[in-house]
């Protein structure tokens, strides 16, 4: 059994409880990922992974421009 009740049919897209689509008998997964816990044991090891550590990684996310540029965007429109 499934851990997520609501399921998606990966040919059609339509939502089911079942493993097997009753529309047209393809099969089915969970419609969404799993909730995150903060109890998560695995964490640690997931940030290894990923090297959120690393000061790089850091410099690598997207940032949002400076709130005046934004300001300007909104008038403009």
């Amino acid at each position: 059994m499934a851990k997520q009740l609501m399921q998606q049919c990966l040919e059609c897209g339509a939502f089911s409880l079942q493993r097997t689509c009753p529309a047209c008998g393809g099969n089915a997964q969970a419609a969404a990922p799993l909730k995150w816990s903060p109890e998560d044991h695995r964490a640690g090891i997931r940030r290894k992974m990923n090297r959120v550590e690393d000061p790089a990684w850091a410099e690598s996310l997207p940032t949002l421009p400076a709130s005046e540029a934004m300001e300007a965007l909104l008038e403009e429109e």
